[in-house]
Order: structure tokens, then sequence, then C-alpha cells
């Protein structure tokens, strides 16, 4: 688990408009840490060339310096177009201070229009990080995106570029490789990458791409680590579609010794979001270039945003390491042994499935209410009570809360979906408030509450739950309601899905014909990553000091259901921090496999201790159980 905070400062860089070479873009960044502060390179965009590139502009690479790696100065043109082979354009520069010379590989254009056969990899050469006296034209193939490892491996220099980037019917997708060389002159050589690109596929790295339709590239020099060498790279879904490409940043984790060896990887971890992200040049483009090791161990990433402006974002490398560690696939959260703790049983209420489940903890017990579904599929409220949080103490024969209001009883099929669904419950004074969807089958689904005494729950007298009433607007497909377990203000705050996002309102009391009238939005779906189909609660925020932990679930394009995790303000509507992965997914083949495939969903939440239990829905078919630490969770946050 690790969260991805952008630098408050951001863009860090910004076009001059009195710089005519720097004047309509600055970005892709290379940083470069000294011992007195960060060096930047980076692709600069001058104004359009009448002569020479008439509609783009032609771009060259400038520098600048910050002793805070924030606010950049001295800013200067240091390679511009000179050579045949990048007379219209140097571009994303990767820059190594490697045994004692300073060393920019970019790509170079060296015709127009831009094509594979003109775009190629290049190198500038110097003795000082502002001064370059020397170039080489590098791959005499399309090539773009070339940057050295930090130090040789096994005595070979290393060098890592992205092939073949530029469709061709030949090369129809990109391909990360590695070169090696006992020298670095060698790479000046035509006839040592003659050979190399004899032998590409021997190379390669393993297959990154999860879809022929998706698009790679080489970002930043990998970062040599205890667990491996980090590599932060780009990441194009549906590249070769205009209108549904998604930019997108990701991890992965090489082999020490033999770096053309995977060990693992991240999904999408950072997509567009901020303005300057999604505005610009080419609007939706994150583009990583660059990382450094910043304040307190954290890894900085350096990134183009929209064709722009340099960005920064930085993680906890402890953290990201963790995620990335194979020895750790359960994520944040452990399964109990036991799972699934929940099945279904028996030929009437609970018949065909159970899941979805809420929880609630009264007089040392554990009351798990879950949704239990019959053959005819027509869901209502079961109940388990468990002592230890896992093992099922007693489970009741009959549920404890059935449909009885005109809004969830089945009107559609006999056999279609109806009912009370995925419930949740929170204790506020001396009541027991349980929110849940309405379903009647033939109207969008409806999120209704109902209460309870505390008292008369003990006691099993389940007649004595209040009438429900609807609290969302009619028509309206609004889903997944939950209660703050505190009031704000003397208010209810209700947390609901209206589409595809978590909203909230605040009520001044919870009586019938109060509904919500606004959404105060919470979250949205972070598009390309892995809740970026769909956002919604999970269990009732989880007070912390001042501030609330929202477990929330995820879905992503695949329809993938996750959790992740976020922490809220006092209020419990400002979001201060979300987990760029997922704290729990898919695994087991009881969540793979079921109703709907590839499912854990949440509806409860209960603490002990340091000990987080969540129960959760396990592909619409059974309940399962996980643990995890609650500081763990809080710090990652924090």
């Amino acid at each position: 688990m690790f969260i991805i905070r952008r630098e408050s400062h951001n863009p860090i860089l910004s076009p001059r408009h009195e710089h005519h070479w720097e004047a309509v873009a600055t970005y892709n960044p290379s940083a470069v840490s000294t011992e007195d502060g960060v060096r930047l390179y980076y692709r600069a965009l001058g104004s359009p060339s009448s002569l020479q590139t008439p509609y783009v502009g032609l771009s060259s690479i400038g520098t600048a310096f910050a002793e805070d790696g924030i606010n950049f100065n001295g800013r200067q043109q240091v390679i511009a177009p000179q050579e045949s082979w990048d007379m219209f354009g140097c571009e994303d520069p990767r820059v190594s201070f490697f045994e004692g010379r300073w060393y920019c590989f970019y790509t170079a254009l060296g015709g127009y229009p831009f094509g594979p056969d003109n775009i190629k990899v290049a190198l500038a050469v110097g003795d000082a990080p502002d001064h370059f006296t020397e170039r080489h034209l590098i791959t005499p193939f399309n090539a773009k995106a070339a940057t050295l490892f930090p130090e040789r491996i096994n005595g070979d220099v290393i060098l890592l570029l992205t092939a073949h980037t530029d469709w061709t019917k030949e090369y129809p997708r990109p391909i990360i490789a590695l070169a090696r060389a006992k020298r670095i002159e060698d790479f000046f050589d035509p006839a040592y990458w003659q050979t190399w690109h004899a032998n590409l596929a021997d190379h390669a790295l393993p297959e990154l791409r999860r879809s022929d339709a998706d698009h790679i590239e080489v970002g930043a020099s990998p970062l040599r680590t205890d667990g491996g060498w980090l590599l932060i790279y780009s990441y194009i879904q549906d590249y070769y579609n205009e209108r549904e490409r998604i930019f997108s940043i990701e991890a992965a984790l090489l082999e020490l010794d033999n770096p053309q060896k995977l060990i693992s990887r991240t999904e999408s971890i950072l997509v567009p979001e901020e303005i300057y992200e999604q505005y610009g040049l080419v609007p939706h483009i994150v583009f990583p270039t660059s990382t450094s090791i910043g304040n307190n161990g954290e890894l900085d990433i350096w990134y183009g945003a929209a064709d722009t402006v340099c960005a920064k974002a930085s993680v906890r490398l402890h953290d990201l390491l963790r995620a990335l560690d194979p020895k750790r696939p359960a994520r944040t959260f452990l399964r109990a042994p036991q799972n699934p703790i929940l099945a279904a049983r028996g030929e009437e209420f609970e018949s065909r499935d159970v899941f979805n489940a809420a929880a609630i903890e009264l007089n040392g017990s554990i009351y798990i209410l879950y949704r239990a579904m019959d053959r005819a599929n027509t869901s209502t409220i079961g109940l388990a009570v468990s002592e230890d949080g896992v093992t099922i103490k007693e489970r009741l024969s009959e549920p404890i809360y059935a449909p009885r209001a005109d809004f969830e009883a089945k009107r559609g099929s006999p056999t279609g979906n109806s009912g009370c669904e995925d419930p949740r419950i929170v204790h506020i004074d001396d009541a027991l408030l349980m929110t849940y969807t309405a379903y009647d089958g033939v109207h969008p689904p409806a999120g209704a509450v109902s209460s309870i005494s505390v008292d008369d729950f003990l006691a099993r007298r389940f007649e004595m739950w209040s009438a429900p009433f609807l609290l969302t607007p009619d028509g309206v497909d609004d889903k997944d309601l939950v209660l703050l377990p505190e009031k704000i203000h003397e208010n209810y705050l209700l947390y609901h899905r209206i589409n595809n996002r978590i909203c909230a309102d605040l009520l001044p009391d919870i009586a019938a014909g109060k509904r919500v009238s606004r959404c105060i939005e919470i979250m949205a779906p972070r598009h390309g990553m892995w809740d970026g189909s769909k956002v919604g609660s999970a269990a009732p925020p989880i007070k912390v000091g001042n501030n609330w932990l929202m477990i929330y679930h995820g879905v992503s394009r695949h329809a993938t259901y996750r959790l992740g995790a976020a922490l809220l303000d006092s209020s419990g509507t400002s979001l201060l921090a979300r987990t760029a992965d997922p704290i729990f997914e898919p695994l087991e083949k009881y969540e793979k496999e079921g109703e709907i495939s590839n499912i854990v969903f949440s509806c409860g939440a209960i603490v002990r201790g340091d000990t987080l239990f969540i129960y959760y829905g396990a592909a619409d078919k059974v309940i399962g159980v996980a643990t995890a630490s609650l500081a763990h969770i809080i710090e990652a946050l924090s």
C-alpha cells in the first residue's frame, strides 16, 4: 500500500515567453541530484519555425538548477539541433553522470514529417553539466527513451532503451530492451547495433503490455534497491485510439544481476487528474522521465504534464517496494484461513448466495448482517455472530430484515433480483441505523434506511425495525449508502454513490421525507487505474484521531472489484490521502469464481486494538474476513 503525492508547487517548470527557445512548452524533465541541489534537464519547445517545422515548433534541451529541488533558476539551452540526424528537434533527455562524465541520451528528429525513419536515439557527452562537447547518433533504427543504468552490472555498461516506438508493419509494437557493452564508446558503432538489432528478441525485457492496443516506453533510469532495480516507465492504454488512450505511470522491479528478468510490477499508479495534466498542448498526459531520492527517503518521480510543463510527485520508497515484494501477494490484508466463513445453506432465504456483510460490535460480540439471496433472487438480511471476529458462533435460521415497503417489493420477473441489498450499519446515540439498497426489479436501485434500538436488537426483537423509507431521489441510480458513525454539528453525514463517484450530503435528521439533495463530491474514479470505472463506499468510516479512515471499493475497466483506503478530514468531506494501489483484491478461487467473477466487496469493518477486520462478499457468492494493522494503514496515509 502506497500513496502518490503531487508536489504542491506543481508545475515545477513552465514555459517562458521571453526565451524564444522555450516559449511554448517545457516538459519531460530529467533530474540529477548533486551535492548542492537538483540539476534539471528538460525538453524545451520553441515557437514554430516557418522554414523547418511550421506546424509543431522546434525542440531543444534546456537545463536549470534548484537548491531545494523546487525553485529552478539559471535556465539555459544546452543542446540545440545541429546534426543532420537531429536537425528537426532534440527531445526528451535522460541524463546520467557516469564514471566522471555527463551523458545526455535524447530523441533525435532527423526529418519532417516525423516518422519511424527519422526518429532515433542520440547522445551528447560533456565534462560539465551545462557544456556538452560531442554528439553521436546511437541507434540506426527507430528508437526512443534510452538511459544508462547508474553503475556497471557484471562489468558491463548497460543501456536501456525502447526500440520501434513508432508503428510499422514490420515492427508493430514497442520493445523495451537492454544493450550491454564493455565500453560506452561501443554504443557509437553502427556495426554494434546491426548485430544487436538482428537479435533484438534476445535483448528484450518480458512483455509489459497487457494488450496489443497498449504502448510502453522507458521512463526513468533504473534505481538500485535491495530488492532489485526499480524501473518507472510510461504505460499508455489504447494508444492507437486517440480518443480513448490513457497515459499513465507504472513501476517494475528487475533482478539486480540480470535486469532482463522481471520480478514484479504494478498497474498504473498515476494518471492525469490535475488541471496542468489535463490541459495543455496535448491534453491528458503524464509521462515519466526521471526519478531521484528526495526528503526522508521518498522517491521523487519527475514527469511531463500535458506536453507543456514539468511536474513532480513523491512516494515513500519503502512502501512502493513493499507493494512490489513478491513475497507479499495478499496486499495489505491477510485472509482468515477459515474463509469463506459463511456460505449459502438450506432451501429457504439463503439458499442461493450470502454476501456483502455489514458488521457491528456490541457487548464484546461481533454481529454480522449479511445479504442473503434465495432461489427466486430475493434479497433479505441474515445474521451471524462471532466472538473472535472469524469463527461463527451462532447463525440465525430466519432473516432479521426482509422487504416490507413497495419500493423493495418484487415487481419484475418472478425470478429477477429484488429486495434489501448490501447493508451498512452504524451505532449513533441509542439506535442502530441500517442503510441498504432497495430494489424492486423495475425502477433504478434506491437507498433506504431503517433503525432499531440497541436493546431491541440485542433482545432479538427484530419486529421492532422501524418502517423503512428512501433517502435518495426518485428515478436516480443511487447506491452504497453509508452513514458517518458520528454527527457533524448535529447533522447526519450520508455518503452515497451517484453514477460512478462517492458523494455526501448533510441531513438534519433521519426522518421520513428527508432525502439527499446534493452531491458533495468526495472521490471520483481515476480513469486508467484499478479504480478507474467506478468507486463506492464500503464500510462506514472509522475514526482515527481527528480524521476518518474510509475503506472504499473500486472497479476497473475490466469489471474487477478491489478495495482501497482513503483518509478524510474531521468533517468527513475533504479527501486528505488515497492509496495509489488496491489494499485488497480477488486472488482466491472463491473470490474469482461465483455469481460474478473477480469481486471483493465489503460493507462492514470492526476494529479491535490495532487489528482491522473487514467482512466482504466474494464473487457475489460467499463471505470472507480479512485483517490488517490499522496503524500500518494510517501510517501509509499520513
